[in-house]
């Protein structure tokens, strides 16, 4: 199965959800939430993702997460992920319960395509405090692709994780898994990185691009909006409109993508110090905010 074929299929199945000029989504991937031990990437970054998801709560913004969120190839279980970071998916359950949150699964959580996997294992917790299995995130569904639908302008953005576009990664992935467990993240605590995941390696990095943005030209410059490499990108209108959020597990920092005001852009999350020495958590402007309108081509 090639690439545009994987592409083709995730965008015909994709979740619709409308949306328009008052709408607010904010989109993070890549997250890949470990259980708080050395491999565990997200570890170093969840001071400020919490914050930072906790504004956009606040804010009334949307929940996108477009796969990897929980790095289910170094752990076994999504047990032992959530009470790492249990503060984290309390918070998430509250965008949950509003029905503002979306989820897409991406190949590190590939997993989650089976909805029986799903009911059983993120429906409920246990709470050593009560004794008793709580509610999480009762009837939550993951899905390959959303599709974003303007409801005046009828101009589409289409999510998803990006892996459709890495053969390895998506036909191969229990391979992956089986690898990065039994090799590779013991290796990553010794600081050496795996060679197969296209955020380590640039050659590949940049023919999952390539073919990504060859379907999206395929498919009248539909924007496309993708996480997987790590690598945020965001297009001038006129070029090709392949928008990609970045990263929760960069160096000190997180990226992502926010729709407001009928307007895209490119924010980062970091923690910096201020002139009396004291640290805090602050958001910063990347690119835009771009008009979506200004990427139609109709």
């Amino acid at each position: 199965m090639s690439s545009k074929t994987r592409l083709d299929r995730a965008y015909k199945n994709a979740k619709r959800l409308k949306f328009n000029d008052t709408s607010k989504y904010i989109l993070f991937s890549d997250c890949h939430r470990g259980d708080n031990s050395f491999a565990d990437d997200f570890a170093n970054n969840r001071n400020i993702y919490f914050h930072a998801l906790r504004h956009y709560y606040m804010e009334g913004f949307s929940y996108c997460e477009l796969g990897d969120g929980d790095e289910l190839w170094e752990n076994i279980t999504f047990e032992s992920i959530f009470y790492a970071h249990k503060n984290v998916y309390m918070l998430m359950k509250q965008f949950h319960d509003e029905d503002r949150l979306h989820m897409i699964w991406g190949n590190h959580d590939m997993v989650y395509r089976d909805p029986k996997y799903v009911e059983k294992h993120l429906s409920t917790f246990f709470d050593p405090k009560t004794g008793n299995d709580e509610d999480l995130f009762c009837g939550i569904q993951y899905h390959e692709g959303i599709t974003l639908e303007h409801t005046d302008t009828k101009q589409q953005l289409f999510l998803t994780h990006g892996h459709q576009a890495d053969w390895w990664n998506y036909t191969f992935w229990k391979w992956s898994r089986f690898m990065v467990r039994m090799l590779w993240k013991p290796l990553n605590v010794m600081g050496i990185a795996d060679p197969t995941s296209p955020a380590k390696n640039y050659t590949e990095l940049i023919k999952i691009e390539r073919r990504t943005k060859r379907w999206i030209i395929e498919n009248n410059n539909l924007i496309t909006i993708v996480g997987h490499t790590h690598r945020p990108r965001f297009p001038e209108p006129g070029d090709i409109a392949y928008f990609n959020d970045g990263s929760c597990v960069h160096p000190r920092s997180i990226t992502g993508l926010e729709i407001e005001n009928g307007s895209i852009s490119l924010i980062k999350w970091q923690i910096v110090s201020s002139e009396d020495g004291n640290l805090k958590i602050d958001r910063f402007l990347l690119e835009g905010p771009t008009r979506l309108s200004d990427y139609r081509t109709d």
